[in-house]
Order: structure tokens, then sequence, then C-alpha cells
């Protein structure tokens, strides 16, 4: 847990340089000199100071400065004077200045949420630079409760982390996800994946599955599909059966990378009684450059895949007949699954519906129902039928429709 504090503390100063760096949204809305109330001489005191901001004469104006101090007394002026008193302090880095300006200016009850939200994040981020935690902490929440961001939601689940509580961090990194996706603008990767890691931190399972799901959604590339498949197997906890349909996923996303993958996949169809995908599982792997087809681990394997493939070949077409014959759907989730394992992606669709008709599993006849089509280019029908998928399969089909999406 050391590096995620490491990771907040360094977050939160990044945010500061950023907040402190931005102009507020009320500054110098008015001039203070077309304010007749305000008496002639915090006019002219507040005048000397404008002229010397706008010649961006930052000496001059920090003399001006002084004056105007001396000058200034109605409530009114010391509106004015402490907006303008923000931008000497930006301009001359000066933060116990920066900090009382934006005290002045939040006890002024002239601002409106957006602007309150502004300073409060500004206030936190001085706090923060001080390693005043505390006080960085309390102001952070308060731009959130008055005008939440994206960045105050990511900054102040920092301070959720450095404290423990990852549960709240988990929420807040969501929420800044949201209000960035709201806002139109891209997300970073790192949000996502720090979800993950908090997430499995709080041992919210399904939150590390949303996360995860959102991430390979916004973020699609083999390495990533790879790591979104394992992440998956880590947290959904997948029977032998979605074990299979989870490696078909990441074989169709090209996640599968070494020798090592191709084998764990070869191996799991060979276990589920698949021949024809333990095979072309090989093959594809040598055509790759990922197996060596003479190393002792792979020629013995590869050998055996060919020669069982070879043998369940000629037994599909009396699996068609018996599933056809049949009362219960099994026989037709039996042959769908060698003929899927084979390639025929239409026969394989065909039965499964066959399967579905007779009282087959629903959930598994579905997600494969939406496999085979999918893989045959019938993408309407594959979209329905992996939105049929309930249970503990619905979150595997929710990744194949987000692949599935993005082929398209």
């Amino acid at each position: 847990m050391k590096s995620l504090c490491k990771v907040a503390l360094g977050l939160t100063v990044g945010l500061g340089v950023a907040s402190l760096a931005g102009s507020p949204a009320f500054a110098r809305k008015e001039a203070p000199t077309a304010r007749p109330g305000l008496p002639k001489a915090e006019r002219t005191a507040l005048a000397s100071l404008k002229a010397a901001l706008d010649a961006r004469d930052y000496p001059g104006a920090v003399s001006a400065l002084n004056a105007a101090q001396a000058s200034v007394r109605s409530a009114d002026g010391r509106y004015y004077l402490a907006v303008m008193q923000v931008e000497i302090a930006r301009g001359t880095n000066n933060l116990p200045l920066l900090s009382s300006s934006i005290e002045t200016l939040l006890a002024s009850g002239r601002l409106t949420p957006v602007e309150t939200g502004s300073l409060y994040a500004s206030q936190g981020a001085i706090a923060a630079l001080a390693n005043e935690r505390q006080r960085a902490e309390a102001a952070y929440s308060k731009a959130m409760e008055m005008a939440p961001t994206a960045d105050v939601a990511v900054t102040l689940a920092q301070f959720r982390i450095v404290a423990g509580r990852y549960s709240e961090a988990v929420a807040l990194v969501q929420r800044a996800i949201d209000l960035r996706r709201a806002s139109g603008q891209p997300v970073p990767e790192s949000w996502y994946r720090r979800g993950i890691v908090l997430a499995a931190a709080a041992k919210q399972g399904p939150d590390v599955l949303r996360f995860n799901r959102e991430w390979i959604e916004a973020n699609p590339s083999p390495e990533n599909w790879r790591d979104a498949i394992l992440t998956y197997r880590d947290y959904a906890k997948p029977d032998a059966a979605a074990l299979v349909d989870a490696i078909r996923l990441d074989r169709m996303a090209r996640g599968l990378a070494g020798e090592r993958d191709y084998l764990e996949a070869a191996q799991t169809f060979s276990a589920a009684g698949l021949p024809g995908e333990a095979k072309s599982v090989f093959e594809e792997g040598v055509s790759a450059r990922n197996v060596d087809p003479a190393k002792a681990t792979f020629k013995e394997a590869i050998v055996a895949a060919g020669r069982d493939a070879t043998a369940a070949r000629p037994r599909l077409a009396s699996l068609r007949s018996s599933a056809a014959s049949a009362a219960a759907g099994a026989p037709a989730m039996a042959a769908a699954d060698q003929l899927l394992s084979f390639g025929d992606y239409a026969g394989a669709a065909d039965l499964y519906r066959v399967a579905l008709q007779k009282g087959g599993d629903a959930d598994v006849a579905n997600t494969r129902l939406g496999i085979a089509l999918a893989l045959g280019g019938r993408r309407a029908e594959a979209d329905a039928a992996f939105h049929s998928v309930a249970g503990p399969r619905s979150e595997l089909a929710s990744l194949w429709l987000i692949w599935l999406a993005q082929r398209s």
C-alpha cells in the first residue's frame, strides 16, 4: 500500500499546481472603477492596481496593492481588491496572499457554486503543498459539494487512499470517470487501472469487474484484452465451461501471447473435449511463431491434438442426427459445441437454437450461440443472444459484447 500513498501525494500536488495556474471564473469580470457606490479614494486606488495588472507589471501591482490595502474599507472594495489580489498572487507565486484572498472571496457571499468550488479546490491545493492534509481534504470535500469535477474527485480519492478508506476512494474514482465522460473528454487510462487496483484492495469484486469492463471498452488492444480476461478470471471465478468461452474471447481479441498462453488454451479445449479448437490453436501459435513445434513440450501435444481432431471430425454428422431426434437439449448442445470447435459457425448456431428449444442450459446456450453468430459475421443476432445471458455468465457476455462492438 505504500506505493498507493506515494501516488496519492504526487497527484494531489499535481492538481494543486494546475488549480493555482488557472484563472478563476469570476476574475475581474466587473471593473471596480465603474461602480459609483465606491468612495472616490477606493476607486482611485483600485484603478491604479488594475492598470498595473493590465500591463502585467507585477512589481508595480505589488506597490499599488499596498496603497489599495490602506485605502479600501467598503465591502465592495474589499471584494474587488481580493479578486485582484488573487491575480497578483498567481503572477508572483505568493501562496500566503493567495490563501488569504481566497478566504476573503469565500466569505463574500458573492460567488456562484462553480466559482466557490474552484476556490475551494485552490484552497485544498495550497494546503496540500503545505503538507496540511486534513485541511486540504476538507477543502477538496467542499469543492466536490459545491461544483464536482473529475480532477477534484480523483484528488480527493488520493486522500482516502492515504487514510486507508479504499471503498470511498473507489466511489470517487468512478465519479471522476463518470464526470469526465459526461463532459465529452477522454478518461485517462490510468484512472481505470487505479479503480481496478483500489477495488481489489477494498475486496470489492463487482467493482473490479466494472472498472475492467469500462477500461477495455475505452482502451482495446491485444495486450489489454489479455489483462482484461485475466482480471475476469481472477474475480469472476468462471467454471470450466465459462473458462472455455473466456479463452475463446482472449483468442479472438488476439490476446494470446507466448507459448504458455497457447499451451493453456489448447489444453483447456482438449480437456473440454473440443479437439478441433485444440488443433487450430496450436496451428495458430506455430504460424505466429509463438509455438515451436519441435520443442518437446509441444511436439507430443500437437500430434495428440491433430490425432484427436482427425478422429472427431467424422462423428459430426452422427452428432447432428442424434441432436435432431433427441427429446432433450443436451445432444444438441454437444453437437453444437463440436461444430463450433471445428469452425462450422452456421451449423453450430442452428443447433444451439435447437438446444434452447429443447430445454438446454439457457445461459450457456445463449453465450455460445452469440459466439457462433459473432464469428459467423451475424452481429445483430449475436448481440441479441449475448444480451439474453443472465446469472454468473452475464459478465462474460458483456465482455463479448464489448469485443463485438469494437470488431464492427
